[in-house]
This record gives C-alpha cells, structure tokens and sequence, in this order.
C-alpha cells in the first residue's frame, strides 16, 4: 500500500521545496557562522593565530563529515519508510541512531586527545602556531558530542518535513558563539583574554546550547518518530542500509578535509600567506554552498519519500526546480566573487598582502560555482534514493581525483593562479560524471516500474 496523505506526496512542488528548503538554508548559513565568526575575530589577534585556527579547519569538517553523513543516511531512511508506512522500521532506525552517535562522539574524543597535535603538526613548523592551534583543536574535537548530536536530531526532524526547528536551534546556538566569541577571545566583562582557546570554548558552548535544545524539543513534542530503549538494539539490515547512504556522504563532507590537507602541503612552499588565503576560502565558499546544500536538505526527505511512495513523476519535478534554484544561488555566489572581492576579503580584517592572494583565488575559484550545480543537486538525489556510491563518485572526481594531481602541475607553470584553476575544472568534470550516471539510475529506475506494473508481474 502507497501512502502518498502526507504533505510531502500532495502540496505542489515548488511551494513545497521552497518552504521546505528557506529554514534549511537558513540553518545552513547559520551553521556556517562557526567557524566564520571564530575567524573574523581571531584575525583581529595576528595572522599566527589566523592561520592556527585554519589548520583545525580539516579535523573539525571530519566532526561535520561524520555527523551529516550518518545523519544524511538515517534521514534518506526514515523519509523512504515513513513514504511506505512502515512506522516500525522508522523508530527502530531512529533509536539505533542514538546509539551510533554515542560511538562517534567517543571516537572523536579519542582522537582529539591522541592525534590532534601530531596531525597539525604536519602542517606547520611555528612552535607558536602549533600552540595555539592545537589547544583550539583539542577543544572542538574532544568536546565534539554536542554537534553530533545536535545534527542527528536535526536530521531527525527534517526527515518528516519539520524543516523549522532545525532552523531556530542553530540560530542559537550560533548567537551564543557570537556572543562569547569577543568576550572569551579578548577578555571582556572582566575575565581572561584567552585568545585562540577561547574562541573554541565559545564554539563548543554554542554546539551545546542547540544540542541540549534538540534533545530536549525532540522528546517533548514527539515529531511522528519514537525513540526508546528496546529499539536500540542494532539490527544489521537496518544499520547497514543507513551506513550504505552515511558512509559515502560522509566522505564526500569529510573529502574538503582531506584536500585542505594535501593542498596546504603544496601551498606553504609556494607562497607564505597562502594557507591562511586558503583557509579562508573554504569559510567563505560555505555562504554559497551552504545555501545550496540547504537547498539540497530540503529535496532531500521529498525525493526520499516520493520515491518510496511510488511517485516518480513528482520526484522528477522535484529534482528539475532544485536544479533551477541550486543554479540561482550558484551564479549570485560568482558575481560576488567577482564583484566585491576585495569587500570579502575585507571582513577578516585582511592586510594588502593577504588581500593579494586572496582576490584571484576568489575570482578563479567561482568560476565552478555555477557548473558544480549539476554535481552538487543530482549527488543529494543519489543519496535520496539510497545510492551512496554514485554520489561518493562524483565527489571523488571533484576534489581527490582532479584536483591534488592537476594542483601540482599547474602550480608549476602558473603558481597560486595554476592551484585555483583547478577548481572550476574539476567541477566540469564532475558535472559531466553526474549527468551520466543521473541519466542511468533513472533509466533503471523506469524499466523497474514497467515490470512492475506489467500485467505478467500483475498476474504473478
């Protein structure tokens, strides 16, 4: 039986998408404030401790990685069940969620005691940058549970097109690191100026406040899903389809880590400022693709459940208008970068020298915003339908496969200018990447409903 009463299987697709992709584009901008905010006040304190706070960049986008991905597959999950009707399933999946974030949060904290400083260490001779870099990074990691959890139950709701509260318990969280951001970082209100350290703290106390918020929400209004102790117990069929999904999608969040990694190795030789202009980037380009994964979120649960309630033609519409609307926020993004780069660059209180790299790198970056439509939209609708790998693909082709190699052999002809042409390249590519195996899955999809509806598999 195809269960198609819900608002996600009847209101017209566009108001739909829209109203139910603002709130997570909201919260997605919002969420990208963290780590801008630690940025623009820490640049006030030197270029050290900019640059300390931008090494940390790759191991808390691991968190982020770790938290969506697993998030993204429970929410892919949850939404093709609840399209079903299968609500057993829904709590049973749900409550082994908990469970499975318990571990991450453990992992992390692991990690952030044992391998933080080795890892920054690879990145910087400075005994000062060090420092400074590895107390900001032993805080957010180690401290890590409350994103974890926040996101999870984020996903949560968003999975039964709550997309709302996710939206206002990020808005506070990120009020209370701004708030304590100058506060705790140059020692207002009469306590210690702590600097770097004090600028995690303020990170940290925000993940908390919209964690202890979620949790809180969640068990109180009782969204349609039910968490409870008996359903915590792992069932392997269920874990491993979530995984299937949260797995790829985590390594594709996880992948902007890796490539900071590899990147900055080959940019502290060309250039001294380069790391910080990098670091830099990859906080500025999350105002462009933040909105766009918001976007994304939002498609996200209506494909998921669309798809499992038999609709294919209503999943079809809903992809063709996220293409359009990803497409507009990826051409506004170009046009600043092009327009005010200078500005941009101005809001971390950057000097000639660092507004020296930084413009190039913004303007030649952009150029792949709007062709990176195709990869960013089609790569949710792979996980929406429980395909993991394609959208895994087209993220490996876009910042491992092309970029490192291309990297080093353009830095030698055209140095930094080579690094960031590589971008808008490695987007096209895997834009093309997309649309094949977009037009493929799709092709599988429509030769599965015609024998499904033959009158042979009627009969049988």
């Amino acid at each position: 039986m195809k269960h198609t009463e819900h608002p996600m299987g009847t209101r017209p697709v566009l108001p739909l998408l829209v109203s139910m992709s603002l709130p997570a584009i909201t919260s997605m901008l919002i969420q990208s404030l963290y780590n801008v905010v630690d940025s623009i006040f820490v640049a006030r304190v030197s270029n050290d401790a900019l640059t300390a706070v931008s090494l940390a960049y790759p191991l808390q986008n691991m968190v982020l990685a770790v938290a969506v991905g697993f998030g993204v597959g429970a929410n892919a999950y949850i939404a093709r069940n609840l399209g079903e009707g299968n609500q057993r399933n829904v709590d049973r999946a749900a409550s082994m969620g908990m469970v499975f974030t318990t571990i991450h949060a453990v992992i992390f904290l692991l990690i952030g005691l044992l391998g933080s400083e080795p890892f920054l260490g690879m990145f910087t001779n400075d005994p000062e940058i060090l420092r400074m870099s590895s107390s900001y990074t032993r805080i957010v990691i180690c401290l890590s549970f409350g994103s974890l959890y926040h996101i999870y139950i984020e996903k949560l709701f968003q999975a039964v097109g709550n997309m709302f509260v996710p939206m206002i318990l990020q808005g506070v969280g990120a009020i209370v690191n701004i708030v304590l951001d100058p506060i705790l970082i140059f020692g207002l209100l009469g306590l210690p100026a702590l600097g770097v350290t004090g600028a995690a703290v303020a990170t940290v106390a925000g993940q908390m406040t919209a964690c202890s918020l979620a949790v809180l929400y969640f068990f109180r209004t009782n969204p349609g899903i039910h968490i409870t102790l008996p359903d915590m117990r792992p069932d392997r069929s269920i874990a491993k389809r979530i995984y299937a999904v949260g797995v790829p999608s985590g390594l594709m969040t996880a992948m902007p880590s890796l490539l900071v990694g590899i990147l900055n190795a080959l940019l502290v030789e060309l250039h001294a400022l380069a790391v910080a202009a990098f670091g830099l980037y990859f906080k500025l380009q999350t105002f462009v693709y933040m909105p766009a994964n918001g976007l994304i979120q939002g498609m996200r649960p209506l494909i998921s459940y669309n798809y499992g309630a038999g609709r294919q033609d209503r999943m079809r519409h809903i992809i063709r208008w996220s293409l359009i609307l990803t497409a507009v926020i990826m051409a506004a993004g170009t046009l600043l970068a092009w327009l005010l780069p200078t500005q941009i660059m101005g809001l971390f209180d950057a000097d000639r020298a660092l507004i020296a790299v930084g413009v190039p790198m913004l303007r030649i970056t952009s150029l792949g915003f709007l062709v990176s439509t195709l990869g960013t939209v089609l790569a949710g609708c792979f996980e929406a339908l429980g395909k993991g790998l394609r959208s895994l693909a087209v993220s490996c082709i876009r910042q491992l496969i092309i970029i490192p190699p291309l990297a080093l052999v353009f830095s030698r002809f055209w140095g930094l200018n080579g690094v960031w042409a590589t971008f808008p390249v490695a987007e096209t590519l895997a834009a093309l990447v997309a649309v094949l195996l977009y037009f493929r899955l799709m092709k599988q999809l429509c030769q599965r409903e015609e024998e499904s509806n033959s009158p042979e598999t009627e009969n049988t």
